[in-house]
């Protein structure tokens, strides 16, 4: 069994509890609130760009040719798509009184930096997987069970569920594998895809509460 396999494995109990959230539930369906959703893009916003500075700097530290570029593809691409999703749906939201990263955010975004700046290349390959991962299988759910009657959230759907996210996401999980060949820290690599995996519900839950600071 590969790495990969043995790690959703981990995570599929995470992964069922994502689905139950009422932000992903009412995003299918079409009647998320507004406010809330924009509050989850702004949050997305701060988060992607902390992440592609990891993606960059993972890059950076792959010695395979061909990993090293799908990483630093991963870091342009990636990033500039769902930027301008972001800028589609934000174009006439009112600005918030409050710009700064959620509590939830903050800490999502530090354990990846901690794992970049201190932890071995393959924990740090696995600590990220979870971003590409349950996002393709989150948009391939929705795709298959969502309501399509007029859903004003469809292109954020069609951006994670379908094959041109999954093929980026299928190099990665390859990536993950092949670190995982020449690795005895299977169990590392696992609990840093476990505590991300976690995150990922907890940024999609924080976002549904609006999450911010008490002062």
């Amino acid at each position: 069994m590969k790495w990969s396999e043995q790690a959703w494995a981990a995570i599929e109990p995470i992964y069922q509890r994502i689905l139950e959230l009422p932000f992903l539930h009412e995003l299918k369906e079409g009647t998320l609130p507004k406010e809330k959703f924009n509050f989850y893009l702004r949050q997305d916003a701060i988060y992607l760009s902390e992440y592609g500075k990891i993606l960059a700097g993972i890059a950076t530290r792959l010695h395979h040719p061909e990993h090293r570029e799908a990483f630093l593809k991963f870091s342009t691409e990636t990033i500039a798509v769902e930027t301008a999703l972001h800028g589609s749906f934000l174009k006439d939201a009112p600005t918030p009184a409050y710009h700064g990263a959620s509590p939830s955010c903050l800490l999502y975004t530090g354990f990846l930096s901690k794992q970049l700046a201190h932890h071995p290349i393959e924990t740090t390959l696995t600590a990220v997987l979870p971003c590409f991962w349950i996002y393709m299988k989150v948009g391939d759910h929705l795709l298959a069970t969502q309501n399509r009657d007029n859903n004003p959230y469809q292109p954020w759907i069609d951006t994670y569920g379908g094959e041109n996210f999954a093929r980026s996401v299928e190099k990665a999980i390859a990536i993950c594998d092949h670190a995982a060949e020449n690795s005895t820290r299977h169990a590392e690599m696992t609990e840093a895809f476990v505590y991300a995996s976690k995150m990922e519900w907890m940024f999609w839950d924080s976002a549904y509460r609006m999450e911010n600071w008490p002062v």
